[in-house]
């Protein structure tokens, strides 16, 4: 067993105190120190670095204990994070596992508004690094209550709701999300959780949004451009857009396991089922504001509620087109085909125009036009349950060809060879470009004009203006 060194803190035991004190600071600078020493699997190889790696452990584990009385709700969690990284120092710093603190930290049992935790696990961060370094966050429930009213009917128990407060660098990235998957682990327990940082989506789709309309002089409905001035309005709004979407990964006729993630194959397949679940919280949106807009009194709950399913609307098209189509590589870039695939489709229905330099739609028309593809990807899916896997690719591939342009080079869009046809999936995916559809000339100039207002947004929180 190693000595521990004494670490001494002033004990922390106000949550809303829990950022500027000096634990905390301490915690954050020993994890980040930590992040240096160790290699893409979260381990410390080099034995000469095993003293200053036992030094920043002790440092974030006397954090840890000082700011726990801040946290009761997590003191299960807290106490088996302190014994992970003892073990895993006290086991010569090889790769970390954390199982056992994951196991016991369970922030869907407390879904309530305003309540913090300090998270604290070698992870890596989406759309941030691959790398499982030690990363300490500091974060805060958002859960007002015609939200949870909105969960009774979209059932929704693993979902986490949160607002950055303050983090490692890990999550100085565009990640912002908080997944149980990304800790390392010696085995893969039953995830009874998932974390999205909506502060964070709120704040970039504000900051890009206003960019892109004043490229594009639109001229945004009075209620969309409240979204743009207010934090915490947009805050609640993607709260209920990601609550619904979430779910519908679990929901409908599905031909696959609609977790993707786990299998191999086209791109755009993704697409329609991000694009899916997007779509399903937009028509669920639709039909709560035309319900609740029909009663002829409403509580205060129903009131925040229709005015949400409004907003959310609006964030929807708005975050697809102008920051989904045109975010990352063009490396089957699968969120940004569906940008693509929304705005092209709205365009030919005729409920959006860029006409003179200048993007309109049609608001009265837009709902109907949009739950029409939603429609034809349901269709896809109900018709593909009786379809083998890669006709069901074939099936899909039409359906986006329709209406988005594929490369001129695409071996798809001209139709695969036999070989590939009577042979194994993979050669269907391997035939695939990996910019299958590229940028339409809208979207290239608007690239270029919006490309550092998109690299602004890496990092950002809510209170960043």
């Amino acid at each position: 067993m190693r000595a521990t060194m004494t670490i001494d803190v002033d004990t922390v035991h106000d949550p809303a105190t829990a950022e500027t004190s000096a634990a905390w600071r301490s915690l954050k600078t020993a994890a980040t120190a930590l992040q240096a020493l160790q290699t893409a699997d979260g381990s410390v190889p080099d034995a000469a670095d095993h003293d200053a790696a036992r030094a920043h452990v002790d440092a974030i584990t006397a954090g840890i204990h000082a700011l726990a009385p801040a946290f009761p709700h997590d003191e299960a969690y807290l106490a088996a994070s302190v014994a992970d990284f003892e073990r895993w120092a006290d086991g010569g710093f090889g790769a970390p596992d954390f199982l056992d603190s994951l196991v016991a930290f369970q922030p869907q049992q407390h879904r309530t508004d305003g309540l913090r935790h300090l998270v604290v696990f070698p992870m890596y961060t989406q759309n941030g690094s691959r790398e499982r370094k030690v990363e300490a966050v500091l974060v805060e429930v958002i859960w007002p209550e015609f939200i949870a009213e909105v969960e009774t009917t979209y059932t929704n128990r693993l979902f986490v709701s949160l607002r950055l407060l303050d983090f490692t660098p890990g999550y100085d990235t565009n990640s912002a999300v908080l997944f149980p998957e990304t800790v390392a682990m010696r085995e893969i327990p039953t995830f009874t959780w998932g974390a999205i940082f909506q502060d964070r989506e709120a704040a970039r789709y504000r900051r890009v949004v206003r960019a892109a309309s004043e490229i594009t002089r639109l001229e945004l409905p009075e209620a969309a451009a409240r979204l743009l001035d207010d934090q915490q309005l947009a805050e609640k709004t993607f709260v209920m857009w990601d609550l619904i979407h979430d779910r519908t990964h679990m929901r409908g006729d599905l031909p696959f396991d609609p977790f993707m993630i786990k299998q191999r194959m086209p791109y755009f397949l993704y697409t329609l089922e991000e694009l899916r679940c997007d779509l399903t919280a937009f028509r669920e949106c639709v039909a709560i504001e035309r319900r609740l807009s029909s009663e002829s009194s409403l509580s205060e709950t129903d009131a925040e509620m229709l005015e949400h399913a409004g907003l959310v609307q609006y964030a929807v098209i708005f975050d697809r087109i102008f920051r989904f189509a045109i975010t990352g590589t063009r490396e089957r870039n699968y969120d940004g085909l569906g940008g693509q695939l929304l705005f092209a489709w709205l365009h030919r229905r005729g409920v959006l125009h860029w006409t003179d330099t200048s993007l309109a739609f049609e608001w009265d028309r837009v709902a109907d036009a949009v739950i029409a593809l939603a429609d034809s990807i349901d269709r896809l899916y109900w018709e593909s349950i009786d379809r083998p896997k890669v006709a069901h690719w074939l099936a899909a591939y039409e359906l986006v060809r329709e209406t988005v342009t594929p490369h001129p080079a695409s071996r798809w869009a001209r139709g695969l060879p036999d070989e590939i046809l009577a042979g194994l999936p993979k050669g269907y995916t391997d035939a695939v470009l990996d910019d299958e559809f590229p940028l339409s000339m809208f979207f290239e100039a608007l690239e270029k004009k919006m490309r550092p207002v998109i690299a602004s947004t890496a990092g950002i929180r809510g209170t960043d203006d």
